[in-house]
Order: structure tokens, then sequence, then C-alpha cells
């Protein structure tokens, strides 16, 4: 998603075995940034970390902040599917509306930050469809009736909540041109 703008990723995992980060926050934008400080803390380099939610009307917001963890400690992706449509089982067609967004926070080593946020307008689906995606997609309706797991990786990328976020991001790269992403100093680019 980030092709083009000059910029080389590096997962922390992948500096420092066992790297992780519990997320604690109340908000998308309060994990985000726990992620992304605690990246910018261990490796001494600009960081970006992004979190996602889940927000379903009829389950006033739920699982929300909590999407990853929604069925409890430990759970799999299909638990969480599975405790979501049971939630769901009874919800009329017309009352099914969510929506998920995503949370991209960059931090730079001199403490400032920048966030980027994406959103994905839809419903839940009464049954789980589709083989693509991971997490809520076999379950999430978008336009044409279709789930995220039934699109393409290219188009699900091109219309999905973190495609947004990171084009947003991308496009705020592209603007910044030779000033580099972060104010420590002219050109500068992590």
């Amino acid at each position: 998603m980030l092709a083009g703008t000059g910029i080389e990723l590096v997962a922390v995992s992948r500096l420092m075995e066992g790297w992780e980060v519990e997320e604690t926050g109340e908000t998308l934008e309060e994990n985000a940034t726990l992620k992304a400080d605690a990246a910018v803390e261990a490796t001494g380099m600009t960081a970006i970390a992004d979190d996602t939610g889940l927000f379903v009307d009829a389950l006033g917001g739920l699982p929300g902040v909590r999407s990853s963890r929604y069925a409890g400690p430990g759970c799999t992706y299909a638990d969480n599917v599975r405790k979501l449509l049971e939630a769901m089982r009874d919800v009329a067609q017309a009352a099914r509306g969510a929506r998920f967004r995503t949370v991209v926070v960059l931090a730079c080593p001199d403490g400032s930050r920048r966030t980027f946020e994406g959103a994905l307008t839809g419903s839940i689906a009464e049954r789980a469809r589709g083989t693509g995606g991971f997490g809520y997609d076999p379950v999430f309706v978008v336009r044409g009736g279709v789930t995220l797991a039934e699109l393409p990786l290219t188009e699900k990328n091109r219309v999905s909540h973190r495609g947004a976020a990171f084009a947003a991001f991308a496009q705020w790269v592209a603007a910044r041109g030779e000033r580099g992403i972060c104010p420590c100093g002219p050109g500068v680019r992590y």
C-alpha cells in the first residue's frame, strides 16, 4: 500500500525477537499511538503503527477497539466471528449496519506524531462467505452485496478502511517531498 513512497518498512519483530505491545488503550488512536511510540523507543527510528476496529450499530459499537479479542483472551478470528454472528442472530437485515475504522499513527524520534484515518461502511452478513482476507472479512458486506472475503486482494485494498488510512498517509508523504516525513531535519526520511 506504500509502493512508490520511497519508504522501506521493516517490522519491529524482525529487529527485535519477541517484541510485542499490549493494546491497553480505550480508542483506536490510543492503541496505534502506544504501538508507534513503543517502536520508536525500541529502535530509535521513525515508526508507523495502526489499529483497526469493527463497530456494529446494533451492538452499540461493539466489538470496537477490542475487535481482535472480542471472544476473550487467546481467541481466534473464527471465535470472534462466531461470537459476532451469535450476537447478531435476531437482528433484522435493515439494522445490521457496521463500519470498520483504521487509525495509522506516524511517530518520530523527536516526539512528534501524525495521525491518518480510514473508514468503510457496510453491514454484517447472516453467515460467513468467502475465503480471502482475515478477521471479520467473511461477514462484512460491502457495496454490491459481497463480503470483503469475496473480493480480490487488490480490490479489497482499494476500498478498505486500512487502504484508505494508508492512502492518506502515502498522499501526505508525497506532499512532503524532500522535506521528509519527520521534522528531524531537512531531507531526512526514515
